[in-house]
């Protein structure tokens, strides 16, 4: 039998209150909420001194072996403001001075791609993967580190996004680096968005990636379905089966490459941002320290950027630094084109709902002016990962009580969630907050992986059960 323990209080002189009468403390009430701020400044001091090690030993690492970096020419360097700095050293080491935008350009160049091939790579029988930055690219991402709002966006670009690039007319904006490198795709992208100032380029290709998961340890995540494909013409294999795993690289780039849907290269996009969230909340842990040699000798041999080394561990500061709640991750807005509009397949882009995105996260001005989306018009949808279809029904008529007249069910959420995911996918937090408040469960995030039609998404868990009485 569990005994009780004794509630002991004691007299305190200290602090008396007005009428002069001793105050009453729980002893026990007091040692436990104090032993509850110790473990937690415990733990804070352990991020520190982990943040601080990791710089430390980055700055070691890098200052022997400097950054690859193209050689641009000077208008070339002009695209980045290459004369603006972007941070400083301080008590806390490198840490950054301003909100900064990074390009970062995700390659991959088949040995056919490129006018001298390795000798070896001809014998092989099929396109091999080359360690080059110079081919189409596969991934468009522009990340926004905001030190004054604390926060970080990341800005998915679907590579068949159709825009102008200069020098090469109306076309794909995948092919900006193939022509031109990273500062006709950073000329590119900003006049796609708006304007938008583009400070820096990362250039990683596909090995990078799987090297670079590798030196983490790998990384896991739930894969949302049985994926199969098989391509022997550059020895592309991808088998994954649906649910929880822990990927290697050469498992984590499976994922990352698989387009062969109903979604194809946004689809794909949806999987990198859950990927991207995974390694981002694994990232941070005492393991990692100890690899730190592997991932440096990925950055150094991987990697094309304009970054100095200072920059980029001003950039790792911020984001060890960063809540995880306060990683957003949007995708450019904009719809798929039809066979009788244009013969290539394109991501057609939404001209409106990217200036209110690029507004609203990147600070980028604009003439429109856009006002809050009436919910009778917020297109709302439901992903059920319980299997209730009452709990589903309960929703929609809570949703419909609360005035949200465009409710739809889509596709079921694979993944069996404890907690209800609200996802903000075209970037709105503040309808996905009213959402939340009139729902009374769940979690709020920003990021595409819901319903592409939708403006939010409700990927339905199990706290939504325990608060209904059927």
């Amino acid at each position: 039998m569990r005994k009780s323990v004794p509630f002991h209080n004691k007299i305190s002189t200290q602090n008396p209150s007005v009428t002069g009468t001793p105050r009453l403390v729980n002893t026990k009430y007091s040692s436990a909420k104090s032993g509850r701020w110790l473990w937690f400044w415990v733990a804070m001091t352990g991020i520190a001194m982990l943040s601080a090690t990791a710089g430390a030993l980055l700055a070691v690492s890098l200052s022997s072996t400097p950054l690859m970096q193209s050689q641009l020419s000077p208008e070339e360097e002009a695209v980045f403001g290459r004369g603006d700095r972007i941070s400083k050293t301080g008590l806390r080491l490198s840490e950054l001075t301003r909100p900064v935008n990074i390009l970062v350009l995700g390659v991959k160049v088949l040995s056919s791609d490129v006018d001298d091939p390795d000798v070896r790579s001809e014998d092989l029988g099929y396109h091999a993967l080359v360690n080059s930055f110079e081919g189409l690219s596969d991934t468009m991402l522009l990340l926004r580190f905001d030190p004054e709002a604390e926060k970080l966006a990341v800005l998915s670009i679907p590579r068949d996004t159709r825009t102008e690039v200069e020098g090469l007319g109306t076309t794909k904006i995948n092919t900006a680096n193939a022509q031109g490198g990273p500062a006709l795709s950073a000329k590119a992208t900003s006049d796609l968005l708006n304007g938008v100032p583009i400070d820096r380029y990362i250039r990683i290709n596909v090995q990078g990636v799987e090297k670079l998961v590798d030196a983490l340890g790998g990384v896991t995540v739930y894969v949302p379905k049985d994926m199969k494909y098989q391509d022997d013409s550059q020895h592309l294999y991808i088998n994954l089966k649906a649910g929880r795993h822990h990927l290697d690289g050469d498992q984590a780039l499976q994922l990352l490459r698989f387009r062969y849907d109903e979604y194809g290269d946004i689809g794909r996009i949806q999987r990198q941002q859950m990927l991207m969230r995974a390694l981002m909340e694994q990232a941070l842990n005492p393991a990692t320290l100890a690899r730190v040699p592997q991932i440096m000798s990925v950055i150094q041999t991987n990697i094309d950027t304009n970054l100095t080394v200072e920059e980029l561990m001003a950039l790792v500061g911020f984001g060890v630094q960063t809540e995880r709640s306060d990683v957003e991750m949007l995708l450019v807005p904009g719809t798929f084109s039809t066979p009788d509009q244009y013969v290539a397949s394109y991501w057609l882009p939404d001209r409106d709902r990217i200036a209110m995105m690029m507004a609203k996260h990147f600070n980028v001005p604009t003439d429109s002016n856009f006002s809050d989306l009436n919910p009778a018009k917020l297109r709302i949808a439901i992903q059920d990962s319980t299997g209730s279809d009452r709990a589903i029904q309960s929703l929609a008529n809570m949703l419909e009580t609360s005035g949200y007249r465009q409710v739809y069910v889509a596709t079921p959420w694979n993944e069996p969630l404890d907690v209800t995911r609200i996802v903000a996918q075209q970037g709105d937090i503040d309808n996905a907050r009213a959402i939340r408040d009139a729902l009374g469960v769940g979690e709020i995030r920003v990021e595409s992986t819901g319903n592409l039609r939708s403006d939010v998404t409700i990927q339905l868990g199990q706290d939504w059960l325990r608060t209904q009485e059927y």
